[in-house]
């Protein structure tokens, strides 16, 4: 019914797909060598057979590294990995139905309440050593010069929970969304309506179109022209983009969410010719030259955005 699944995973990329961007409260030292025996205290292992999950620090280079923080051009790359074990509702739900009858046309009673709780209990403990299990890395890395922890996922729920592992390492981690002095929501409104300029930005053909208030309607469009009239229709008539996909420089293409968020981050060619045109010895050489590249990009297109979006907003003292 059920069976264990050693998940294998390729070789890692450098270039991250996703980013959630967060501001460094205070300016702190990191040191490569501390850091390293920090996140050692919390390095990944797998599941025990009576655990659900398990969620540890792993080489961020992949099955080609051994340290758990790998530095380079001023940055520290981290990786976070995650075990689920898989149990099926609808498999628990029927054992627990079938131990629960038996228990009935045995004893001729009824099974309380409190006692099915403590079946399924006692089903999900006897199940779980044969569970299947799943693994997901989640990737950041720090820039300690810009202040910033970049992190490469599409949901605010991962980022979060590797904050939390990373808090739980070095024992204090203040730190916040990056924010913006502007509306996300306007200023992508302006791009789509023409009333906002973004220089080295180019609107692409997909965005997502919302009415203000709760109940507000929703417009996703994809393969379309942004600046066709119906478009135009819905920005009159009072939607606002929360989701927009652009271009920078030739260097980058991404969907812009009106949080900041980043997804389906892509590098140009050209990017990546340039790095291709850098000699790599090996894997790892050619991991630290990936690595190496995307920090360098990621670096001139942030301030690029948070420019065109009123710049960063204000910091303030934020509690670890």
């Amino acid at each position: 019914m059920l069976g264990h699944n050693a998940a294998f995973f390729a070789e890692r990329s450098m270039w991250f797909k996703n980013l959630r961007c967060y501001r460094l409260s205070r300016r702190s030292e990191w040191q490569v060598e501390t850091l390293e025996q920090q996140l050692m205290e919390h390095r990944f292992r797998p599941c025990g057979r009576l655990e659900a999950a398990s969620y540890g620090w792993v080489p961020p280079l992949g099955r080609k590294g051994t340290q758990l923080v790998h530095a380079a051009n001023g940055c520290l790359l981290l990786c976070a990995r995650k075990e689920d074990k898989l149990l099926p509702s609808s498999v628990v739900r029927a054992e627990v139905n079938e131990r629960v009858e038996r228990i009935e046309d045995e004893e001729l009673r009824d099974v309380s309440r409190k006692e099915r709780e403590r079946i399924r209990d006692e089903v999900v403990q006897d199940l779980l050593p044969r569970a299947f299990s799943r693994l997901t890395d989640v990737a950041a890395y720090v820039d300690p010069r810009r202040g910033w922890i970049l992190i490469d996922a599409a949901s605010a729920s991962k980022a979060e929970e590797l904050l939390s592992l990373l808090r739980q390492s070095v024992g204090s981690l203040p730190v916040k969304p990056l924010g913006v002095q502007g509306s996300g929501a306007e200023v992508m409104t302006g791009w789509l309506g023409g009333s906002v300029q973004a220089r080295g930005f180019k609107v692409l053909d997909e965005c997502e179109l919302r009415a203000p208030g709760e109940d507000g309607g929703i417009l996703r469009c994809r393969r379309q022209a942004l600046d066709a009239e119906e478009i135009q229709t819905h920005l009159r008539a009072g939607k606002q983009a929360v989701r927009l996909a652009v271009e920078w420089d030739e260097r980058l293409s991404c969907v812009l969410g009106e949080d900041l968020s980043i997804r389906r981050l892509r590098f140009s060619d050209a990017v990546k010719q340039e790095r291709e045109d850098v000699a790599a010895e090996d894997d790892l050489a050619r991991l630290d030259a990936d690595f190496t590249f995307m920090t360098l990009e990621l670096s001139r297109f942030l301030p690029a955005l948070l420019s065109v979006f009123g710049g960063e907003a204000r910091a303030v003292d934020d509690a670890a």
